[in-house]
């Protein structure tokens, strides 16, 4: 498997991925760029706003592949990109440091459990700090106080990374935070 951000080369492949996946075959990620809104639009605007969002650049996230075919997607980009996340009342911005987000993701059924999350989230890390990121946030949910699914992840996984919890203003979903300018590469 190979983790790639995502860029117009790799469009086809993305769009694949969440036309298969439910409910990403309904939002494309777009949630935290438009907010609730992106309900009422059909899913093909969303998915093409997203195609857009790349074909701009720079890379909005990173996708897995394995055997050619995309198994997993992270939304990971400066927090400022998504303007509905600055917005959220259920994970404000806790400081003005450059902080980037790991707001979204998607992997493909019969791909789950397989360690594509915690691929994505290494790699997620190594991207933002290459590209000047002093933070990494990410909103997951956490497992032990609720047994909803999560398309922004799970906390464990990102305790295991090294993240830490720095709010929760929403108790099953933590603002978790890890520190680049201090962390180790993965």
């Amino acid at each position: 498997m190979e983790i790639r951000p995502v860029t117009s080369d790799l469009a086809e492949q993305l769009a694949d991925l969440m036309d298969a996946v439910a409910p990403a075959s309904r939002c494309s990620c777009m949630y935290w760029r438009i907010g609730p809104d992106y309900r009422k639009r059909l899913p093909l605007e969303n998915r093409n706003d997203l195609l857009s969002v790349v074909g701009a650049g720079p890379p909005p996230g990173l996708l897995a592949i394995d055997d050619g075919r995309a198994v997993g997607w992270c939304q990971v980009t400066p927090r400022s990109d998504l303007p509905a996340l600055e917005s959220s009342h259920l994970v404000e911005g806790l400081d003005a440091r450059s902080v980037w987000s790991i707001s979204c993701f998607v992997i493909r059924s019969g791909h789950r459990r397989s360690g594509i999350a915690t691929a994505l989230v290494e790699a997620a890390i190594n991207h933002a700090r290459s590209r000047g990121a002093q933070i990494l946030e990410a909103y997951p949910l956490d497992a032990d106080l609720s047994s909803s699914s999560s398309f922004t992840g799970y906390a464990s996984t990102f305790t295991r990374l090294g993240f830490v919890t720095v709010s929760r203003q929403e108790s099953p979903r933590p603002i978790m935070r890890l520190d680049l300018s201090e962390a180790r590469e993965p």
